[in-house]
């Protein structure tokens, strides 16, 4: 899959990017129900655009989403068609969402983005093992808090 490239009326293409996104506020929304709509949406949306999803993982405060977008469309343009109809969607199946984010704007402004060239195999072992790594860093980080209402000095 790593060279495999696509193909227009007179164009071989391969343009494949890592997209990182997150929640407004980088609230820990992803997760249960949401999580799996989210999926469904964005799978759904990629699909509608021509846009293949090689790689993806929800994470509780973002998104790692590796994709081949075709050429004749724009990373940012593409970017803000899955952000603000998938927004549009969450908000339409989970109305409750309304009163955490306002009107109608679950993600973020911003995203990551770089191109992926022929180290592919790499970005997707990386948004495999997200998990692992995030686990591993809170355990490492593990801290004893002080209860600040049990008094006493």
């Amino acid at each position: 899959m790593a060279n495999q490239t696509n193909s227009l009326a007179h164009t071989k293409w391969m343009c494949k990017y890592h997209i990182v996104f997150t929640p407004k506020y980088r609230r820990k929304a992803i997760y249960n129900q949401y999580r799996a709509d989210l999926r469904d949406i964005i799978k759904t949306l990629c699909k509608n655009k021509g846009v293949e999803i090689i790689e993806g993982h929800m994470m509780v405060d973002h998104v790692h989403l590796l994709l081949s977008i075709p050429p004749k469309m724009s990373v940012s343009s593409f970017m803000g068609y899955l952000t603000g109809k998938s927004a549009l969607m969450i908000f339409d199946k989970h109305a409750n969402l309304k009163y955490k984010y306002g009107n109608r704007h679950f993600w973020a402004e911003g995203y990551y983005v770089s191109t992926v060239g022929l180290n592919e195999a790499t970005i997707q072992r990386y948004i495999q093992d997200q998990d692992k790594h995030d686990i591993a860093l809170d355990k490492l980080s593990v801290k004893e808090y002080e209860d600040p209402f049990k008094g006493g000095k």
